[in-house]
């Protein structure tokens, strides 16, 4: 198995050889996307894979993105034309990504965001010249 899912038993596990395969790194999953995406706008790429790793950095995550929903997360963000500039925002209001469903696949894991939001929201608010 390759992502510790499930239990094993232990008379099967004994017939087994682990070897354990490192995430990959950025460079790395780039040319993963350039072999499933031929082609695909590099910027839009940078962003995401930026998003995607800040993402899986995020403590308290029950399952953090893997390869295959970022995958799927840039098949989506093609179709829908979604650019890298859109990707690029850092406006704490926009802490969850565009399509965040693609990413997070856990109800659990939408609602730490969520919070993640609302607390950089308020923090931003809380520190614009003139308020108290």
């Amino acid at each position: 198995t390759s992502n510790n899912e499930k239990e094993l038993p232990d008379a099967f596990l004994r017939r087994c050889f682990f070897h354990y395969i490192r995430f990959p790194e950025a460079e790395t999953m780039n040319e993963i996307v350039e072999v499933h995406y031929p082609g695909i706008k590099q910027k839009l790429v940078a962003e995401a894979l930026r998003i995607f790793y800040d993402m899986r950095k995020v403590p308290g995550l029950k399952k953090k993105p893997s390869t295959s929903e970022l995958l799927d997360w840039l098949k989506l963000l093609m179709v829908e034309d979604i650019d890298a500039a859109a990707l690029a925002e850092r406006d704490p209001t926009k802490l969850i990504p565009p399509l965040h469903g693609a990413l997070l696949k856990n109800e659990q894991d939408v609602h730490l965001f969520e919070r993640l939001a609302f607390l950089a929201r308020r923090e931003g608010a809380g520190s614009r010249p003139g308020q108290q």
